[in-house]
């Protein structure tokens, strides 16, 4: 007959002792190696003969004896080696044992809503840079451990497929396979039968393009996990009478797969409201049909509530110190800087504009004015970019004149000079100009501006670029690393190579110089090395990828880029300052591009955000003055980004034709006209943005509740300062050297910041010098073991954080790092199993201190149950460390509580050596003693179940009607230590 072994039991197998684990399969008996890691889970398939000597048998944790003895302080190694080893911590989140990050309090918020649904459909909305990603890979890691998924894919634009694959990776301890067109034949060649790639891989991150396809949007459908992710769901969204047969798809294959079987669903985007209600209801309509059918300029309070079960939307603001964890974002220092051009710039410009005013008033055999009124305002636009720029598009090209089916239809889409958030947009409008049916004096003229242009190039005669030289200079004396943004990718060519021209020659114009000590602050800066590098489209996701890392391994760097890298890329880690070089004819645009450094996860206290604009170019003033600035002003005074309308385009679309390409007078009129319009818009954006997050950014949720399990999460398995006293302390008693030092990133930073910015708010020094304060640490790990010497690749020093963020310079040090994992494996060993070059860990030790003024006992003990839900048979083990004892004895006696007993374990100090004899005898007594208490001490390990159920039954008020869950403690409990404190001898 088949033993049957209970969950959480321990067994002896093949002289090991193991921890029985719940299986879902009855011939398959998991277990777990006792202090081992998830790795190490074997499964033992029962109907196999077992042979002799291999036999699975109960077993007890056996009670410490006297051959345990040894120092007081290295008991607190243990309790810490024994907690921070769990993974399947006690309490209602079952995730966070196995999280390589401590979430902040305000990312659990999107975690109880989704735990609210049966089937999750969630819109996590919230501000650039707060932690979206974070939020979404703790509901999947959830799911997962609660077993409700097995499978997940991440559905995102191309270019953030290998940023999700390493925040899997870092995060979650997730290998997930990239599907896309470059590793789609690699993958089929993995498969083992003839079921797809999206069957077969468990944990997939896809590009959006590569499945929107018809071909392959069918087959993904079909085998699509049960849970997905999809990123940047904004560019997915279908506002009515779409002509972009891309977005068209996005949102076909997204509305399929919402309509498909139930299926888990989370939707991330900074930007949900485009400022047309159709396209946010298109996405909303994924997470409920009947939600597109709701009005929002009548909606009523009923259908708010339902909208807010499953879309949460908070700025910064309302979460720096949510819970009254403060939550370090960096200070952001915005400004706008003007130059004017060079005369001779500015004659080529007014020749440029007399040429664009001719050819769209101009007509042909054929009516063009449309395409014609584009194509010199993208020749404007061109021209202002940069001299590279203008040239691609005066350069003489074949003409591709279009029939007059496909001109109306091309006559039709919007304005095409627009900027947009769709990614990709920094190839030069060629297609205007190729496509404009110029007469024979238009070609002429378009061909001497070409040549005109060539001669412009240059810091002598291009104000624009030597004002950015001369800036980036300045920042990089101050520390600042930054990123330029330009429009076009001729543009960004031509700027990275006239810096790096100015690093190796030093020379500068006389014009643009407005001191000697402005010369020599620059040629100082560009003296020493500076990595300056240009990313556009045209270099592959993994190009860019790699060659950001590379950058982020130089001391002093500039990148120019394109706005391929201005939506959804994580830069923060290596730059501090972004120069908007071209300025977006949209604002959201300028936040998008910010938000990749000024984000969470920063650790400059100060990010610069630098808008250059020409002072005497009629199209900068028109946009900015109107546009951005208005923006700009209400989010300073609001926090609440705007989204913009229907008809913000067409109003700036009417203004700039007038303005540039009509009579003056006119356009003076329209301008003033257009204010006053975008004004009225604008303020209607910001009374329907605040609306939207007032219903929706959850404050109602308690946080008190979510507090404090978290709290209860951190005790049990140890938070941050857990972590960094361990590590600090295992090491030293391995024999290694570990200093600790003062983080030169906080330091230089808040140098900086002090120097610079004395204009600064006092919040924003004060977290300046609270960051300064985290310490990191200078590692030596030449005498660790050599298995936990291999973690840092031979290197004689490392430094070391335990901070998240972490300070440039400094490798991150978790609690699921692979290094503390097994650090604490090898203190469990040496406490259990000795080991002869290491002192053991005591688990058993009496000291004589001041500290107590009776006996006191104090008992270390492993606490197990058994989660069982009661609508189904599913068992999940929770762990715990506690702390119990005793003091005084017959009449007086009374018990400990964990919080006593745990001060007395960190804080009591040994006076005096005792004897090994005189230890071993009092052990001895005192085991004999913990007998008679034992029905006590199993009814502490019962309370400690009970006490599970309450946080489960606190959780579940908080998310709702989840299934209800009991806890049955495994006894009895694991005894790893007893600790003897003796009082101080009174003096006679």
């Amino acid at each position: 007959m088949t033993t049957i072994h209970k969950p959480g039991r321990l067994v002896t197998y093949r002289d090991r002792e193991w921890m029985v684990l719940p299986s879902d399969n009855p011939d398959i008996l998991l277990l777990k190696p006792l202090g081992g890691a998830e790795a190490e889970i074997t499964g033992v398939y029962l109907p196999l003969h077992i042979l002799p000597g291999e036999e699975i048998s109960e077993a007890q944790f056996p009670l410490p004896s006297a051959s345990d003895l040894g120092a007081y302080e290295t008991a607190k190694l243990l309790f810490d080696a024994a907690r921070l080893s769990f993974r399947n911590a006690s309490g209602p989140f079952r995730c966070m044992g196995k999280l390589s990050f401590r979430p902040r309090a305000y990312q659990m918020v999107p975690l109880t809503m989704a735990l609210k649904q049966d089937i999750v459909r969630l819109l996590i909305a919230d501000d650039v840079g707060i932690g979206k990603t974070v939020e979404a890979l703790v509901i999947l890691k959830e799911l997962l451990e609660r077993g409700d998924i097995t499978r997940f894919a991440v559905i995102c634009p191309p270019h953030l497929c290998d940023q999700w694959q390493q925040e899997l990776r870092d995060k979650l301890d997730i290998a997930a396979e990239i599907i896309r067109s470059s590793t789609a034949a690699a993958l089929d060649r993995k498969l083992t039968d003839d079921r797809s790639v999206f069957y077969s891989m468990p944990y997939q991150v896809i590009s959006i393009d590569y499945i929107k396809a018809d071909k392959r949007r069918g087959i993904f459908l079909s085998d699509c996990p049960e849970f997905v992710i999809v990123d940047e769901v904004h560019t997915c969204a279908l506002p009515a009478g779409a002509t972009s047969k891309s977005q068209q798809q996005r949102h076909a294959l997204l509305y399929d797969l919402a309509e498909r079987a139930p299926r888990h669903l989370v939707l991330l985007t900074a930007t949900p409201h485009s400022g047309k209600d159709l396209e946010f209801i298109s996405l909303l309509g994924l997470l409920n049909p009947g939600f597109r059918m709701y009005d929002f300029a009548a909606i009523t309070q009923t259908q708010r509530r339902q909208i807010a079960r499953h879309f949460i939307q908070r700025k910064r603001e309302q979460i720096r110190r949510w819970m009254r964890e403060e939550t370090p974002f960096p200070a952001r220092e915005s400004k706008e800087i003007g130059y004017t051009l060079m005369p001779t710039y500015r004659e080529f410009y007014d020749r440029v504009l007399r040429f664009a005013r001719g050819i769209s008033q101009t007509g042909t055999r054929r009516n063009t004015a449309r395409v014609r009124y584009w194509a010199a305002l993208a020749l404007l636009r061109g021209v202002m970019s940069s001299p590279a720029a203008g040239a691609e598009m005066l350069h003489n090209r074949q003409r591709k004149l279009l029939d007059a089916e496909e001109l109306q239809d091309f006559q039709q889409q919007p304005n095409p000079v627009f900027d947009t958030l769709e990614m990709g947009g920094d190839d030069s409008p060629l297609d205007l100009i190729e496509t404009t049916d110029l007469n024979q004096d238009e070609q002429a003229e378009l061909a001497a501006l070409s040549a005109t242009i060539q001669t412009l190039s240059g810091v002598e005669q291009d104000a624009k670029a030597a004002v950015a030289v001369k800036l980036v200079a300045q920042w990089l004396t101050e520390g600042y690393q930054p990123i330029i943004f330009c429009k076009y990718i001729a543009t960004a060519k031509y700027l990275g190579e006239l810096l790096k021209q100015e690093c190796e020659s030093s020379a500068f114009a006389p014009e643009c110089q407005s001191s000697a000590l402005a010369r020599d602050t620059r040629k100082q800066s560009f003296r020493t090395p500076v990595d300056i590098q240009v990313i556009t489209s045209e270099l592959a996701d993994e190009q860019r990828k790699e060659q950001i890392e590379a950058m982020g391994r130089s001391d002093r760097r500039v990148l120019v880029a394109t706005d391929c890298l201005s939506e959804g890329i994580n830069l923060q880690d290596h730059f501090t300052a972004v120069l908007h070089y071209d300025l977006p004819w949209n604002p959201n645009r300028i936040e998008q591009r910010d938000g990749r450094v000024d984000r969470f996860g920063q650790t400059a206290p100060t990010v610069k955000s630098y808008l250059l604009w020409g002072e005497d170019n009629p199209i900068d003033t028109i946009v900015l003055q109107i546009l951005i600035k208005k923006v700009r002003d209400i989010q300073r005074a609001t926090g609440v980004s705007i989204p913009l309308g229907e008809d913000r385009q067409s109003i700036m679309d009417e203004v700039l034709q007038e303005v540039l390409l009509k009579d003056q007078s006119r356009g003076q009129q329209m301008q003033l006209f257009a204010e006053t319009q975008i004004s009225n818009e604008l303020e209607t954006a910001r009374q329907k943005a605040e609306n939207l997050r007032s219903i929706f950014a959850h404050e109602a949720i308690k946080p008190d509740m979510i507090e404090q399990d978290l709290r209860e999460v951190d005790e049990a398995i140890g938070d941050v300062a857990t972590v960094e006293h361990f590590v600090v302390n295992a090491v030293q008693h391995l024999s290694a050297t570990i200093q600790e030092c003062e983080s030169s990133a906080f330091a230089s930073a808040l140098s900086r910041a002090k120097a610079e910015l004395s204009h600064s708010d006092a919040h924003s020094d004060v977290r300046a010098k609270a960051e300064l304060s985290h310490s990191g640490y200078k590692l030596f790990p030449q005498n660790l073991p050599p298995h936990l010497r291999a973690h840092f690749d031979g290197q004689q020093q490392v430094f070391i954080s335990f901070e998240s963020p972490t300070p440039k310079g400094y490798r991150y040090i978790g609690r699921n790092h692979q290094f503390v994992e097994q650090l604490c494996q090898f203190l469990l060993a040496i406490a259990f199993e000795g080991h002869p070059d290491y002192h053991r860990l005591a688990r058993v030790a009496e000291i004589q201190t001041d500290a107590v003024s009776v006996k006191t006992v104090l008992i270390m003990f492993r606490v197990r149950n058994v989660i069982k839900e009661a609508a189904s048979a599913r068992e999940v083990i929770a762990e715990e460390m506690y702390l119990w004892g005793y003091a005084g004895s017959g009449a007086n006696a009374r018990t400990l509580d964990y919080q006593e007993a745990k001060r007395l374990l960190l804080e009591a100090r040994s006076l005096t050596n005792l004897s090994p004899e005189r230890q071993q005898a009092d052990l001895e007594r005192e085991l004999e003693q913990f007998k008679t208490l034992e029905p006590t001490f199993l009814k502490l390990a019962e309370q400690r179940a009970e006490h599970l159920v309450e946080a489960h039954g606190r959780f579940k008020e908080l998310v709702g009607g989840r299934r209800y869950e009991k806890a049955v403690p495994v006894l009895p409990p694991d005894v790893l230590g007893v600790y003897i404190l003796t009082p101080k001898p009174k003096l006679l």
